[in-house]
């Protein structure tokens, strides 16, 4: 079995939530684990000096249509969220807090999210809306609510977002495996047959 891939994602990026539901299948049938690694892209937006995707004309139209196009291409169930582009802060602590502990858990935490967001609608940038995410999968939410604003969650989601600019990270999705980057959700195919032959 070969190293982890690595799967960057912003809890705000449409793309990175389709990538969510087929990456892990596609470790499986190379071997490869998945380490799941949220963070914030406005932080890495203040390096590359883009701005989000859907503030921005003409790409910010397309994305709307790209986005629902690829829903319809793959039978995955999408929904357009009430709050579009969301603040993935505490969704993103929330994570780390957990990823320590239980990294199964905070995996599941992560869908259950991502779930909530792109699929019913609604808005997760609310910490009550994590707390609640969160006490579904059987975590206390006094102890949840508490996390979100520990200090040293709060520096392992920075660490977190420093090391993925580290490694060139600059959108969502973007997997890194073998040291070899792979940016966007239509580069899941070209991973896979990288995975399948070696590379080239």
């Amino acid at each position: 079995m070969g190293g982890a891939i690595d799967f960057y994602f912003d809890f705000a990026s449409p793309y990175g939530y389709f990538a969510s539901l087929t990456v892990d299948a596609v470790a499986a049938r190379h071997g490869r684990a998945v380490r799941w690694r949220p963070i914030l892209l406005g932080a890495v937006f203040k390096v590359t000096g883009m701005k989000p995707v859907l503030s921005q004309p003409l790409r910010g139209e397309y994305l709307t249509h790209d986005v629902g196009r690829i829903a319809r291409f793959t039978g995955a169930p999408f929904t357009f969220p009430e709050s579009m582009p969301v603040n993935g802060l505490a969704a993103c602590r929330a994570y780390w807090w957990l990823a320590d502990r239980h990294p199964e858990e905070a995996k599941l935490l992560a869908q259950s999210l991502l779930s909530d967001h792109w699929v019913k609608g609604l808005d997760i940038g609310p910490a009550e809306r994590v707390v609640e995410a969160a006490g579904r999968l059987g975590h206390d939410p006094a102890t949840v609510s508490a996390a979100l604003g520990d200090d040293q969650v709060k520096a392992r989601l920075r660490d977190e977002v420093d090391e993925a600019i580290g490694h060139g990270v600059f959108g969502s999705p973007f997997f890194i495996v073998d040291d070899e980057p792979f940016w966007g959700w239509d580069r899941l195919d070209m991973l896979d047959r990288w995975l399948e032959t070696g590379g080239w």
